[in-house]
């Protein structure tokens, strides 16, 4: 019996990426940095979790000449962009250039009514988070959610496992119990090391990523009803892997 749903956040809930890109852009520029990461470049750092991981293999590739002996320099500098970035992506989210996926908003009600249990599995960080879905689901949004799992309490980020495996122990309830919702690779494979039955709904940044072994591969969740998940889920536990 489906007994949980667990969301992912960026990509996932809602199309956070350009967002997330042109926020990294003004604190590149804020900082007087001629860094400028365009739509191409940044679909290839997607492929790095965590935006301080994202930032740090950056600088490792246009610096590769230099050694930062103690770490120290380059650590402050990641906590610095980052710290200026985040305020950047939550002015854009207050000005509502962020909104949650078709569907999305739909199927939490709807799994809320049923007496579903809900949770977020991410790496972003704790105020990525709030910012998000403080405007789209207003100030009490954190009471829809059972658990949430995040960069502070998670930092092993995806494709480890280890925020879905912290969920999962949270809720205290098996994988086979709940299904996962995801729009990347990285993502996806962090559900499957869980044991997690996986629904995913790619994004133009990660639309060229393999998603075999997907429980459905979808344009979005518009019109996917709960019904339609417990049929899929109970489907998962004789076909683990069954692909879209």
């Amino acid at each position: 019996m489906l007994q949980a749903l667990i969301f992912d956040v960026d990509g996932t809930l809602a199309d956070t990426e350009h967002a997330h890109l042109a926020a990294f852009n003004a604190a590149f520029a804020n900082e007087g940095l001629d860094w400028c990461w365009d739509e191409a470049l940044y679909t290839r750092l997607l492929e790095v979790s965590g935006g301080k991981e994202r930032i740090r293999h950056y600088w490792q590739q246009v610096h590769s000449d230099r050694q930062d002996i103690d770490g120290t320099e380059l650590g402050a500098l990641i906590e610095r962009l980052h710290e200026v970035k985040t305020a950047f992506y939550e002015d854009a989210v207050r000005q509502g250039q962020v909104q949650l996926r078709p569907g999305v908003l739909a199927l939490i009600e709807e799994a809320r009514r049923s007496g579903l249990r809900l949770a977020i599995a991410t790496t972003t960080s704790p105020v990525n988070i709030a910012a998000l879905l403080r405007s789209a689901m207003g100030p009490d949004w954190r009471h829809a959610f059972d658990v949430i799992e995040d960069a502070s309490t998670a930092p092993r980020k995806k494709p480890h496992p280890q925020v879905y495996l912290q969920t999962l122990q949270r809720l205290g309830l098996p994988a086979q119990r709940c299904l996962a919702f995801e729009d990347s690779a990285n993502g996806l494979q962090a559900a499957h090391a869980a044991g997690l039955a996986t629904v995913v709904t790619p994004n133009r940044f990660t639309a060229h990523h393999d998603f075999s072994g997907a429980l459905r591969t979808l344009d979005s969740l518009a019109g996917v009803t709960l019904a339609e998940l417990r049929s899929w889920h109970a489907g998962s536990l004789n076909a683990p892997t069954a692909a879209a």
